[in-house]
């Protein structure tokens, strides 16, 4: 879908502009009989005006035109940056045409901008199909030798390998009718030692490079590697050449400037200082000189072997001096040898006497159990069985009448030498009191005065009392004495 046309009388005709930019309204060439006799300028196969369906003017090849025609060829993104170069150029106060060719054929730019006084000429190449690095910079040096300045534009997702390699941007491709093109590679900016990637509107960006407010800047070797976040991570890009302002452009060269003479100044620091170096290798060098050639002499000679003389006998009194050390660390580790044996041995005898005393205390305890056990079984042995059964009785009943409670003998059953060999009962969770504790023992169990006490009759409380137990909680049953019972 190319934009331009040759017509039959007036030349070169251009969609893009309002007047054709030969005079023509739209109408002259647009559906109209008979048809005029339009061509292409590249393959010079008829073509006819025809409209897109947002409204936007170009010309349509007629059937079967050449294959190889580029015009033809181009996809439309290519057509459409192209109307939108030109567009931003004519806002900008710029004349702008389309496929305009060098005299000598060796160069067509998509959209060559002129300044109304012609003094400003600028080639906008949009670049979709591959391209090397050696060929881009060829063409561009091409417009270079013929005044003319040159921006090539690629609306790629990624940025093609000759980005930044000669004046070039990258710009977005709009999603919706209603936005615009966005340049966002080869425009940046400079500061705090680095460059930075800027975004821009298309036509913003060419008003202020047909205005002179940015031109193309090259970055130095420190400066061409560029950070970018993309996504969620950050990414390395390399830039040679950027589109900047004159004052990013003198910050970068400031900034270079004093770079450079930081580097020259640690230069010249790292220079004196191996200066200082060899200076002083010379002066060791000079210095070993005069002793080698003083010590040939006899004097020399003489005082080198006085010298000799000398450390032979520093080093006999340093031998002499660790021997008497070593003699005197022998005579300390013997002493804390002595020590250590002696203080093993009076802790062997302290402990030998306390096992010792463990021992008797041990014996005591064992004899002093056995006297007890003894002495409750004589107590408790003056029962008879019937007789135990019937204390047992009174202390449950007395227990059901009195407290309303049920009381239990523990499981195992049996005498409790804690108290004094006395039978605990329990009533829920909980001592209830203590049935019949030996009167003898009650010295041994200071325990029960805390508890409630249960004997036979008075005489049994009598013995206890006697035998040392003091509570008001001592209750008897008066169960009548029999042969069996003789009080302890």
């Amino acid at each position: 879908m190319p934009f331009i046309a040759l017509h039959p009388e007036v030349g070169r005709v251009d969609a893009t502009q309002r007047d054709l930019g030969a005079g023509l309204d739209w109408s002259q060439v647009y559906k109209v009989s008979p048809r005029v006799a339009l061509t292409c300028p590249e393959c010079s196969w008829g073509v006819h005006a025809k409209h897109s369906p947002n409204r936007v003017r170009f010309f349509c090849h007629d059937g079967g035109r050449p294959p190889e025609c580029s015009l033809a060829n181009e996809s439309w993104e290519h057509h459409m940056l192209k109307l939108v170069m030109a567009s931003a150029n004519r806002d900008a106060g710029m004349f702008a045409e389309l496929e305009v060719a060098g005299q000598d054929g060796s160069w067509r730019a998509d959209v060559m901008a002129t300044s109304p006084d012609g003094t400003q000429r600028i080639a906008w190449e949009a670049q979709l199909s591959p391209i090397t690095v050696e060929e881009i910079k060829a063409r561009t040096d091409r417009y270079a030798a013929e005044g003319i300045a040159v921006c090539w534009v690629s609306p790629h997702k990624r940025p093609p390998v000759w980005m930044g390699a000669v004046p070039s941007i990258r710009v977005r491709i709009p999603d919706g009718d209603d936005e615009s093109w966005v340049v966002d590679d080869g425009l940046g900016s400079f500061g705090s030692g680095s460059w930075f990637f800027q975004e821009a509107d298309l036509a913003q960006f060419v008003k202020w490079v047909v205005r002179g407010q940015l031109r193309p800047c090259r970055s130095v070797t420190p400066n061409r590697d560029v950070t970018r976040i993309i996504g969620t991570e950050y990414r390395w890009f390399r830039r040679t050449l950027w589109w900047t302002s004159r004052q990013s452009a003198e910050a970068q060269n400031a900034w270079e400037e004093e770079r450079i003479r930081r580097a020259e100044a640690t230069r010249r620091r790292e220079e004196a200082a191996r200066q200082r170096e060899v200076q002083r290798l010379e002066r060791q060098a000079a210095a070993r000189a005069r002793r080698e050639a003083w010590l040939a002499t006899p004097a020399g000679q003489l005082a080198q072997q006085r010298r000799r003389e000398l450390q032979k006998l520093k080093d006999a009194q340093e031998v002499e001096q660790r021997a008497a050390a070593r003699r005197l660390q022998a005579q300390r580790d013997e002493e804390r040898a002595r020590h250590r044996a002696e203080l093993q041995e009076k802790r062997a005898r302290e402990f030998a006497l306390a096992q010792e005393r463990e021992a008797e205390r041990e014996a005591a305890r064992q004899e002093l159990e056995r006297r007890a056990q003894t002495t409750a079984e004589a107590w408790w042995g003056r029962l008879s069985r019937s007789q135990v059964k019937e204390l047992f009785t009174a202390v449950f009943d007395a227990a059901w009448q009195q407290d309303g409670i049920r009381v239990r003998i523990p499981e195992g059953g049996g005498v409790a030498a804690s108290f004094a060999y006395g039978v605990p009962v329990h009533a829920s969770h909980r001592l209830y009191g203590i049935v019949r504790p030996c009167p003898e023992l009650v010295a041994l169990s200071p325990q029960l005065a805390y508890h409630q006490v249960f004997a036979r009759n008075a005489k049994e409380v009598q013995a206890l009392e006697a035998g040392g137990l003091r509570t008001s909680r001592l209750t008897h049953f008066h169960l009548a004495d029999h042969e069996q019972i003789a009080l302890c």
